[in-house]
């Protein structure tokens, strides 16, 4: 239902744009979001997106670096990914919301796809 792709390998200061493709009847009038899981820590948010697009949440620590997009046309969303750190090195997934709204909660979602990997190195 989700798919999640884009990671891979990045020196710091790099970037990379991950995507997630979702089915129709997975992402229709829901809200999006990414989170992220580095190694021996707890899955984390990152980024949250409304049902229209017009609204957007970030977490602090990727606040101005990272930007979330969506093309509801294609059932598709997008995590722009600058300035990368080696701190911002995870697993990244990609998640649909209960609602149509911004969801910044892990339990707030209930669509997850399998994660891409994101390395950066320092």
């Amino acid at each position: 239902q989700l798919q999640a792709c884009g990671g891979g390998l990045v020196q710091a200061g790099g970037s990379l744009r991950l995507s997630c493709a979702a089915s129709a009847r997975t992402a229709s009038n829901n809200g999006m979001g990414w989170f992220r899981q580095a190694p021996g820590k707890e899955r984390e948010f990152v980024a949250a997106i409304n049902w229209r697009g017009d609204s957007k949440s970030y977490a602090d620590s990727v606040k101005g670096r990272f930007t979330i997009s969506r093309d509801n046309a294609k059932n598709m969303m997008y995590l722009q990914v600058d300035s990368l750190k080696p701190e911002d090195t995870a697993v990244y997934y990609c998640a649909v919301a209960r609602s149509s709204s911004t969801t910044r909660s892990y339990t707030g979602n209930q669509y997850w796809g399998q994660g891409t990997l994101v390395t950066v190195s320092s």
